[in-house]
């Protein structure tokens, strides 16, 4: 079975496939009779031209390392935001797209209190957060037509701790 090592989740290096949601660096503004810093427009959030932008809450089992990766999914019509609602690290798997298929799959752990948008028809794992109650708020497209693809690996990995 082929291992995939997590590696830290970095802006840099996780820009190919979304955006870091976090409060690192200087405040874009202070707010709120200066006691609040606004860290402005963190997404490159995408909905496509028929949907609209939801709000759900999900509620997901916690998993552990080592992790058994034998599914991948996209959504093709609109980005997907995953903000969690307690300071655990969760994992995060995406894939580069090859001609319609997942390709180079990456892990990456997150550190407390950070948060990431996958972009529009990006492959990525399912929520798997490592600790739990694995609460999140997932920002994404509401629409009529299907915005969900799956891809089973023929394939399992094992995705195990840097």
């Amino acid at each position: 079975m082929t291992v995939i090592r997590t590696e830290p989740l970095t802006a840099a290096a996780f820009a190919p496939f979304g955006d870091v949601l976090d409060a690192s660096g200087t405040p874009d503004k202070i707010i709120n009779q200066g006691l609040c810093g606004r860290y402005h427009d963190r997404a490159r959030m995408d909905f496509g031209p028929d949907g609209r932008v939801g709000i759900s809450i999900f509620q997901a089992e916690a998993r552990a390392l080592p992790y058994t990766l034998d599914l991948v999914e996209r959504h093709p019509d609109g980005s997907q935001a995953f903000v969690p609602m307690t300071a655990d690290a969760f994992l995060v798997i995406v894939a580069e797209d090859q001609d319609g298929t997942p390709a180079n799959i990456r892990a990456f752990l997150t550190a407390p209190g950070q948060g990431i948008n996958l972009l529009r028809n990006t492959w990525h794992g399912v929520l798997t957060p490592l600790a739990a109650p694995g609460l999140f708020a997932v920002i994404d497209r509401i629409g009529s037509t299907p915005n969900l693809q799956e891809y089973p690996l023929r394939q399992p990995r094992t995705v195990i701790a840097g």
